[in-house]
């Protein structure tokens, strides 16, 4: 059922329908404009959410860790016609002065699916207002970690663990025996123990984002992920009102939130 996340041709694909069809009509929809902005993506693997905003118009840096995505990245855009468009970095943000790095400080900042994989939030919300102009905004998508696969489950080998909703929500030494129990390797068992430790509520990411000086600008709960349209071809959804007015409660039903914040203007 997951081979796309093997399939890197297909998820690189993936990942830009979903930045075309919904990333992008989401900060349009909040007023932020594409064309002739400066966008940088954390997280950037491929760089397919990154090819949606080159075709519009924007100036585009990814930063990734993964050596391999980045040189895999670079083939798929090597004919690219707005190549030109696009600098990836390997190197961690943590390492960059910003002021000294790039020529410009950034107008957009994307994480799709990765602040969940974060250590430390507090000081990434802090250390992420440098890459941002006075006014700048972030865009976030990640998963809640109550949601039925909030805990990255279905990346598992085992049949048995890729398909238990909310088994990650056991207490952590039984969670821990259920990975090692069904034969998991190394690799997959502690990136899934990774998810335990990172994973972030609704409120708590609000809370991070207030707590460093940014503002909410919009927030949009999902019912059905829409990357779930490419993955396994399901009608996207928005989550019901009466379940995204529940504080806590809506962690457990909602697949996807997207968030936008924003530096304050100096």
């Amino acid at each position: 059922m997951f081979d796309f996340h093997k399939d890197k041709g297909r998820y690189f694909d993936i990942q830009y329908k979903t930045s075309k069809e919904y990333v992008i009509p989401f900060l349009e929809q909040n007023n932020i404009a594409i064309e002739g902005q400066q966008v940088l993506e954390i997280g950037c693997a491929e760089a397919g959410v990154l090819k949606a905003f080159m075709e519009r118009g924007s100036d585009c840096v990814g930063i990734e860790l993964s050596e391999g995505r980045v040189e895999l990245a670079r083939e798929f855009f090597k004919d690219h016609p707005q190549s030109d468009k696009l600098e990836l970095i390997t190197e961690n943000i943590y390492d960059i002065n910003p002021e000294t790095r790039f020529d410009s400080l950034f107008d957009i900042i994307i994480l799709k699916d990765v602040i969940e994989h974060i250590h430390d939030h507090a000081r990434f919300f802090k250390e992420v207002h440098s890459f941002l102009k006075p006014g700048g905004v972030i865009f976030f998508a990640f998963p809640p970690w109550q949601m039925p696969f909030g805990g990255h489950q279905q990346l598992a080998k085992s049949k048995l663990l890729s398909k238990w909703v909310y088994v990650h929500l056991l207490p952590r030494f039984m969670y821990r025996g259920i990975i090692n129990m069904v034969g998991e390797s190394a690799g997959i068992r502690d990136g899934l123990l990774e998810i335990a430790e990172t994973g972030l509520s609704v409120e708590q990411f609000e809370g991070y984002s207030l707590a460093s000086g940014f503002s909410i600008l919009e927030r949009k709960l999902w019912l059905t992920n829409p990357i779930y349209k490419y993955k396994f071809g399901l009608t996207v959804r928005a989550q019901l009102p009466v379940v995204k007015s529940l504080p806590y409660v809506r962690n457990f039903l909602t697949t996807c939130a997207y968030f936008l914040i924003q530096k304050p203007e100096e």
